[in-house]
């Protein structure tokens, strides 16, 4: 049993709040540590602290935090397998898979270590005798990240990378179920050579939560979770005067056309709907098949493939999916499960009963994989994100059948076609209301350059992730007007500025 604390200004903070909640290793079902669940009074400290190394940080030379973030990506590379299997005790999914949780935040390190070039303003001289006029984009002061189980690597790593070489400081409040992680990315940031006190690490509950969105020190809040508590910390954060991204639920479409390649339409599909358990807000949960024949094809293929999934504890190499995070969310997924069922879905794969039989295992968060067809668009089951290894089938009968069941949808955060037809995808792409679009791709995530977010109650704010978008929410403009005396002396003026020569 370890305990999880705190990181303020530097060093491991212990918890005062007496309060604490426990670590279990999804694999076996035991608790392996407990998380300090942090009081009011210790999250401001830690706004306290950011706020004191803001005015240090945001005069640091743009290059300067850039060589900090190069480091940063060093460390990262070093320690990536430790973080990765951290993350794998801790969450339940595969090495591998963790493995990759580490690399798609750590590209985004990459991506910020341009911030020289990326925090260029605009410049015109001239724009009237004398008058020259440019802008600068400048850091916002303390900013903050509630982020998810799911990606406990990945996530802090989008949002501080971004936030920390813009020249804010920064506070992070992570998920209390997989606590470790942030914590050792503090300790990356500290050997990376960031100076005390710009990423603070606050463990807790709805508390901390709560104590974020209303502290008038924090100006902005960056949130990744599901829906109603997205729109919960939108509306909070907002209400408080603040700049807020909060990126919520998902109910990802792949639409399968008569002529896609079935081969490669169920590979895509085994990864992206079973891959970390389904725990995943660009998982693919929904295949929309054109046709009968194209739907009947595939169940055939899928069938014998989901039931051969290896499932296996985390650290297994030979697992190609683990457990899932705790035993309320499997209890909530199998539910969900029970209640496709009732509604009318044909099963044609049940991961219900699925036991782990490896010693030491048995009493691990398991779930196989479960296949439902001839879902409809009335079932709850398909109205809300289930958050697990389900892949559900549906059947249109034509393409404009199946681009409206995404663009109706009230998630819109990803989805794919797979097709030959250029005109087919080209019009998909186009007409589809959702965020991130795939064309034979099974997971659509935009890379480290380009921005991360969905539409309608998948995202809430105006500013998505990372990319350039990323600069603009981390940052304000200020426009600056400039003339230095020439001896020129145009007399006193009533009226607004105008150009006149």
């Amino acid at each position: 049993m370890y305990e999880c604390h705190h990181y303020m200004a530097g060093e491991k903070v212990e918890g005062t709040s007496g309060r604490f909640g426990p670590i279990f290793n999804p694999s076996t079902g035991e608790q392996i540590g407990k998380v300090a669940l942090a009081s009011k009074a210790e999250v401001e400290k830690a706004i306290e602290t950011a706020e004191k190394a803001f005015p240090m940080w945001s005069a640091t030379s743009v290059v300067k935090r850039a060589r900090v973030i190069q480091n940063l990506v060093h460390v990262l590379y070093k320690r990536k397998d430790e973080l990765a299997e951290a993350l794998s005790r801790e969450h339940g999914k595969v090495f591998s898979d963790a493995q990759g949780d580490v690399q798609r935040g750590l590209e985004v390190a990459e991506f910020a270590q341009g911030i020289p070039h990326l925090i260029k303003g605009e410049f015109n001289d001239n724009v009237s005798t004398g008058i020259d006029m440019y802008s600068m984009r400048k850091p916002l002061g303390v900013v903050a990240g509630i982020t998810p189980f799911n990606f406990p690597a990945m996530i802090p790593l989008w949002m501080s990378c971004m936030a920390i070489a813009c020249g804010n400081t920064y506070v992070l409040k992570p998920s209390e179920k997989d606590p470790t992680v942030p914590m050792l990315i503090a300790d990356c940031w500290k050997e990376a050579g960031l100076p005390d006190g710009v990423f603070n690490v606050v463990n807790g509950d709805k508390e901390a939560v709560d104590t974020v969105c209303t502290d008038p020190r924090v100006k902005a809040v960056s949130f990744v979770g599901s829906t109603p508590i997205a729109q919960y910390v939108y509306a909070t954060s907002t209400a408080n005067g603040k700049r807020c991204q909060a990126m919520g639920g998902a109910k990802n479409h792949m639409v399968i056309m008569p002529d896609a390649d079935l081969d490669q339409v169920a590979d895509a599909l085994i990864g992206a709907a079973y891959g970390s358990a389904g725990e995943r807000c660009m998982a693919i949960s929904v295949a929309v098949c054109v046709g009968d024949e194209v739907a009947d094809k595939l169940v055939k293929m899928l069938k014998p493939r989901v039931e051969a999934l290896k499932i296996g504890h985390s650290m297994d190499a030979e697992a190609e999916m683990g457990p899932l995070v705790t035993a309320e969310h499997m209890a909530k997924v199998k539910g969900y499960l029970d209640l496709a069922e009732q509604e009318g879905a044909t099963v044609v794969v049940d991961g219900r009963d699925f036991k782990n039989d490896q010693e030491g295992y048995e009493n691990g968060y398991y779930l196989g994989g479960s296949l439902f067809d001839n879902v409809a668009p009335e079932m709850r089951t398909y109205k809300e994100e289930i958050f697990g290894p389900t892949l559900q089938i549906m059947r249109a009968k034509s393409f404009d059948e199946a681009a409206e069941l995404p663009t109706i949808h009230e998630f819109g955060n990803g989805t794919t076609i797979f097709t030959r037809d250029g005109d087919t995808a080209r019009e998909y792409v186009n007409r589809v209301e959702v965020g991130m679009v795939g064309v034979n791709v099974p997971i659509p995530v935009p890379l480290a350059f380009h921005t991360f977010g969905g539409w309608k109650n998948s995202a809430f704010g105006d500013i998505n992730q990372h990319g350039m978008e990323g600069v603009r929410f981390y940052t304000k403009t200020k426009t600056v007007t400039s003339r230095w005396p020439t001896g020129i002396r145009s007399g006193a003026e009533f009226v607004i500025p105008t150009l006149n020569s």
